[in-house]
């Protein structure tokens, strides 16, 4: 990844931690054990279905259309 790439990233998954600490219970957050279940159930809630429309979408936006062959 070009390090311009990489440091866009960066400040992007800044952004998205700080919103998802934001939703998550502090309690939750005093051991890595309960750190570690937040964020793989923040990530299973809202990142990866994201991630998965998005790279759906842009793979339908490359297969031709089935109804024109």
């Amino acid at each position: 990844m070009p390090p311009e790439k990489a440091t866009q990233l960066k400040i992007h998954l800044a952004a998205i931690a700080q919103l998802l600490y934001e939703e998550s219970d502090p309690a939750d957050m005093q051991t890595l054990e309960g750190i570690e279940m937040t964020v793989r159930e923040q990530i299973q809630a809202h990142v990866s279905p994201e991630l998965g429309h998005f790279l759906s979408a842009r793979l339908a936006a490359q297969q031709p259309d089935a109804c024109d062959s």
